[in-house]
């Protein structure tokens, strides 16, 4: 196994890509510390996780709290002993053209995916230095790269993810530590599904939440299919088993950008 001997935080580990990242690195050896504001939800993952022979823990975290992030990080050392994989992919999603955008909506969709991957990059890079490197993934978002009706502040915020990506690679590459981004397309997740989510908002008259879907990924996706958190997964061990593959912003979008 790849990951043999390592241990993993993935923040909004308790569904979606996030289960599917925690569940990647753990097929391929990695203890994990699932984290997410909803500790059911991460309890949940870490007996799946336990499932696959591997340790784990579940810890509750608000990302956005800079005091909560910093326990995140000591718990997953006093728990598993070291931090070799940091996955930053606790985020949130609504749509709203800006005209109608609250101030508060952009706070929120700020806060969680930008600062949040911020705060959590902050707290995890003492520890690898120390331990002489890692692996820092973090999650941003087709919507990273191309703006989109409705998602201004969704957009921001991971554009942002992407550019900070970028950057902090560039802080710690002398360190040995690498720092890359997954750019999920389109996903049957709750983010898309659920209601007033993508799919509700942007389905036509008489349509279904999952017509909605399916016509979207039809239009939208060249490869005619959408995306799994598997498929995110295996990108999250890619960036966790490469040494030299630092400061990307890795597309999995069926050719979703080539559109």
């Amino acid at each position: 196994m790849k990951l043999e001997g390592k241990v993993a935080i993935v923040t909004g580990g308790g569904r979606g890509i996030g289960r599917g990242i925690a569940l990647a690195l753990a097929e391929e050896g990695a203890d994990v510390a699932v984290a997410d504001i909803d500790y059911a939800n991460a309890q949940k993952v870490a007996e799946e996780v336990k499932g696959l022979g591997r340790r784990a823990t579940a810890i509750k975290v608000d990302v956005t709290q800079w005091d909560q992030v910093q326990a995140m990080v000591k718990q997953t050392i006093d728990e598993l002993g070291q931090i070799d994989i940091s996955v930053h992919n606790a985020g949130v999603i609504s749509v709203v053209p800006v005209e109608e955008m609250e101030e508060e909506a952009w706070d929120y969709i700020m806060d969680v995916n930008a600062k949040g991957v911020f705060l959590c990059c902050k707290a995890v890079i003492p520890h690898m230095k120390q331990r002489g490197g890692g692996k820092i993934i973090n999650t941003a978002s087709i919507a990273g790269k191309n703006g989109y009706p409705g998602l201004a502040h969704y957009c921001s915020s991971k554009f942002a993810v992407v550019g900070l990506t970028n950057a902090c690679a560039k802080e710690v590459a002398r360190d040995n530590i690498t720092v890359n981004a997954i750019c999920p397309g389109i996903i049957a997740t709750q983010m898309w599904m659920g209601s007033g989510m993508l799919a509700d908002a942007w389905k036509q008259p008489g349509e279904s939440i999952e017509e909605s879907y399916k016509r979207t990924v039809g239009e939208m996706i060249p490869q005619g299919v959408d995306q799994t958190p598997e498929d995110m997964g295996a990108l999250a061990v890619y960036f966790a088993t490469a040494d030299h593959v630092t400061g990307q912003a890795h597309n999995v979008d069926g050719g979703t950008e080539l559109h």
